[in-house]
């Protein structure tokens, strides 16, 4: 986002940027503070320290070290917030599972969108199969933005993937909303598994495009054969996408976690960052 932009996300007063205290958690960070700042919204900076029963008492020592770095880590980034902002509250949290107490801090918040990273401390090189950051996406009550590490979020060109289910639905009117709000570019794919499927992906491509061309956005369509996460990162990456918009779950709507979902590996290959629009 540039300096004279106004607010891209419609309904963005309360916003949740949740880090693991490394590195990989600076795309989010860099991104939720602007985002803050262009949207006028309340910032909260959230760290968790996992633990369990054993690790109190065995290693009670390191643990009372870890919880005060993990203090000392949220006051430096709620000062570096408020240097561009003018409030911002930090959230330390320690138990068995950040992605539960996450989830649990934005439903009590009542937060429009949590900002994370893509990949935790382990640095797999893999996608996001197990992680906090995928049982946050699958249990989040808002919409979720997975930044990259040195990813800069911008509104120029958007991408968004639907596959006609409600998910894929709620994906494009979000990437319709945010177009309309930044007169930005929009490419609206829906990918097939086989040439027999391509008319159905066509005619989801369709209903995305008409909503576009009914809201005053120009908007290009591409329907595709592959496999959709391969198609939909590569198309994002030769494109210059600055930003992929989906639902969290694809057709059979499943309420689980994300594992091995389109979603979490469109998520583990792009360059860019991906926001994951959740149905009501």
């Amino acid at each position: 986002m540039n300096a004279s932009q106004s607010c891209p996300v419609s309904k963005l007063e309360k916003l949740l940027v949740a880090t693991d205290r490394s590195l990989f958690s600076e795309g989010a960070i860099a991104a939720a503070i602007t985002f803050a700042k262009h949207c006028s919204s309340k910032l909260y900076v959230m760290t968790v320290v996992e633990t369990n029963p054993e690790y109190e008492t065995a290693g009670a020592e390191f643990l009372q070290k870890e919880e005060e770095e993990a203090v000392q880590y949220l006051a430096s980034l709620k000062a570096r917030a408020l240097e561009e902002l003018p409030s911002c509250e930090a959230i330390f949290r320690h138990g068995d599972s950040a992605s539960r107490l996450i989830v649990e801090e934005a439903t009590e918040k009542k937060v429009d969108m949590i900002a994370v990273g893509r990949r935790g401390r382990h640095g797999l090189e893999k996608v996001l199969l197990g992680s906090a950051a995928a049982k946050v996406i699958g249990h989040a009550p808002c919409k979720v933005m997975v930044v990259p590490r040195a990813a800069q979020v911008e509104f120029k060109n958007i991408l968004v993937a639907t596959d006609g289910s409600e998910h894929g639905r709620t994906a494009a009117l979000e990437a319709i909303e945010i177009a309309k709000r930044c007169g930005c570019s929009l490419t609206v794919i829906s990918v097939a598994h086989s040439e027999d499927e391509k008319g159905k992906a066509r005619v989801h491509a369709d209903d995305a495009a008409l909503a576009a061309q009914q809201a005053g956005i120009s908007v290009e369509t591409m329907v595709l054969v592959g496999k959709p996460h391969e198609i939909i990162a590569k198309t994002a990456t030769n494109r210059g996408v600055d930003l992929i918009v989906m639902g969290a779950y694809g057709k059979t709507g499943l309420k689980k976690l994300l594992m091995g979902s389109t979603t979490e590996k469109v998520i583990g290959l792009a360059g860019c960052a991906v926001l994951v629009a959740k149905t009501a």
